[in-house]
């Protein structure tokens, strides 16, 4: 497995599917070793979840859209949130991905907790952040919060075929 540099990044994103869409800014979000993924929505994160060991019981906790002021700004107290990043990934068959949150949120006390982004995937993917920081953080909507690291592997797979497939990424 191999981490894909800047310029092999690039090339995939201006392939055909394109690795990345609906970007606010990709010169800003390029990384030498990723791409800064950016804050498009949050949501409060109510009531209890049930995992069980099949799908079909599945419950998912309730979430509430929280909403920008006037200046673009959200300011978050202390808690959980499950955010919703601009940005459509669109991974091949013969590439996954891992994110991480960007060094200035960790030092504003906030943690990104994400899943594995498998071989195939392709959807608006959505994290749990979390603000341990005692007065909170503010974001501007389109903040860069994680930036998200991809790697060649050593062969194609069947790919995702998860229920998260193209999530997000209705148009209306």
């Amino acid at each position: 497995m191999t981490a894909l540099a800047k310029t092999e990044l690039l090339q995939l994103i201006q392939g055909t599917p394109p690795l990345l869409t609906d970007y606010p800014d990709l010169e800003a979000q390029l990384q030498p070793n990723g791409v800064d993924l950016t804050l498009k929505e949050v949501f409060s994160i109510k009531g209890q979840g049930v995992i069980p060991v099949s799908n079909t019981g599945r419950e998912l906790s309730t979430l509430t859209p929280l909403t920008y002021d006037d200046t673009g700004r959200i300011h978050l107290p202390p808690g959980n949130y499950l955010i919703t990043y601009n940005e459509v990934v669109s991974l091949p068959k013969n590439v996954m991905a891992l994110g991480r949150a960007r060094s200035s949120l960790l030092r504003c006390g906030t943690a990104i907790h994400t899943a594995v982004w498998d071989a195939g995937y392709s959807g608006r993917s959505q994290s749990l952040m979390v603000v341990y920081n005692r007065d909170g953080i503010t974001f501007e909507r389109n903040a860069r919060l994680m930036q998200l690291v991809f790697f060649r592997l050593s062969g194609t797979t069947e790919g995702y075929e998860g229920i998260y497939q193209n999530e997000n990424t209705i148009r209306y």
